[in-house]
Order: C-alpha cells, then structure tokens, then sequence
C-alpha cells in the first residue's frame, strides 16, 4: 500500500506542474487571508486514514473561521490528505494546512460567491459556462461533507474520518463519478470544487494559510517569490534557492 502511494504522489508531482505553475504565483481562489505560515507549530501531518488529524489541537492555534462543527471540518481534513497524501516525498495536505486554508477561503469572497452574479433565474449551464449554482461556495462544500459523513454511514456503517483509506477512496471515487445525490450541484461539480481547492491550498504562497513552511515549493523546486535575480542572472551554474514567501518581504 506504501508503495502504491508513493507511486501516485511522484505521478502526482510530475503530472501537476502546469496547475502548481498557475498557483505558486500567487493565483489564489480569492477571500480573506489566513495566517502567515511562520510560525512554530504547524498543522499535524495525517498519517493513518483513519485519524482525525488533529483538528481539535490545530483549531486552538490556528483558528477556523468558517466551520463551526469539528466533525465536518475533520472530514474536510481526511478528504484532502486523500487527494493530496504524506508519502517519503514530503508531507500531505493536513500537514501543509490545506484544510485551514479552505476554511478561511470559504469565510471570505471566494465562499459567499461575492464576485459572481447570483440572481436568478437559475438554469443548467454548460460545462465551459463555469460556476452555475444558485448556492454559495461554503454552502456547497458545507453540504458536501455531510454527504460524504453519509455515504460512509451508508456503505460501512463508520464516520469518514475512521475509514480505512480504500473506503475513503471509494466514497470519493463515487463523488468524481457524479453517483451522488446532491442538491444544487452535482456531485461531480463539488469534487472538481473540493480537488482544486486542496491543488490551491497545497501550492498557494504560505501568506494564505496553506502550503505550511513552503514544504510543496520545497518539493517542486520552486524558489518563490524574490524581488530580483540581477545576482545569479548571469551564472552559468544551476543556482538552488531556498523558498521565499510574500511575508519575507513584508518582514
């Protein structure tokens, strides 16, 4: 099983680079900003499936700002380290924050739909035609992880967050298959939502409240955001650089 995750995550990084170059500089989904990464404890990594990761000791030092109810917001954390897992590589979405960064994500502008037109009518649009529903963001994740708490309820009889990680896989699996009923959206519309979102969250500058100690720029080799290169522009050598974050230069 080891092995196989491994396998998907190197997949994963070599696959991903034209989403990770959109992201790392700096084309967040929009909303409110969360906390600056430096800081000394960070979100627990995930390492089984079936934990909860942390969310009750992380919310003590971090804060959530959209969810209220730990249960959804532990099923958020399982749902994206699934997406993006811990592996030998570097650590998973729990481990790089990526569920506070959504939380605070669907708190501001991006969750309440600020920038779109909301009113009615109301009709089916084309896939190109982009986001069509009449609910907001944070209405929309809200009611997808209660329906995963369903759907693990329904097909094994457990919480999300005790699954083991096949079962998780499969609930998911089932959402990106559109097999789920939904109100408002399709089931399908809410993984793509939930996968680009934990993308996002994993590769957005650390100013945000995701990609904890820059660890995903780490692994892709992306040096971050400098003011200048005038020093090295001229080598000949391949020149590495540790990561920078908007935050090192507002420091």
């Amino acid at each position: 099983m080891a092995e196989k995750k491994n396998v998907s995550r190197r997949d994963f990084l070599k696959t991903s680079g034209i989403a990770a170059g959109a992201l790392v500089g700096g084309g967040i989904i929009g909303g409110v900003i969360g906390a600056n990464t430096r800081q000394d404890t960070a979100a627990p990594s995930g390492g089984s499936a079936g934990q909860s990761g942390g969310a009750e000791t992380t919310e003590a030092v971090r804060g959530l700002q959209f969810f209220k109810n730990q249960q959804e917001f532990a099923v958020l954390q399982q749902a994206t380290e699934r997406i993006f897992p811990e592996d030998d590589l570097g650590p998973g979405a729990i481990g790089l924050g990526v569920p506070f960064f959504i939380d605070h994500q669907l708190a501001g502008s991006y969750g309440e739909n600020s920038r779109e037109y909301m009113q009615p009518p109301f009709q089916v649009g084309e896939a190109t035609q982009g986001y069509q529903s009449r609910l907001k963001r944070n209405e929309l994740f809200r009611q997808g992880l209660q329906k995963m708490q369903q759907e693990a309820q329904s097909r094994f009889e457990a919480n999300f967050v005790d699954l083991e990680g096949e079962q998780m896989d499969e609930i998911l699996t089932a959402f990106q298959d559109d097999e789920v009923d939904m109100q408002g959206a399709n089931a399908q519309f809410f993984f793509r939502l939930l996968r680009q979102a934990t993308l996002n969250g994993a590769y957005a500058d650390p100013i945000y409240g995701g990609n904890q100690n820059m660890d995903a720029w780490r692994m892709k080799g992306f040096p971050g955001h400098r003011p200048s290169y005038i020093n090295e522009i001229e080598s000949e050598e391949f020149v590495e650089f540790d990561p920078h974050s908007v935050g090192d230069m507002l420091s």
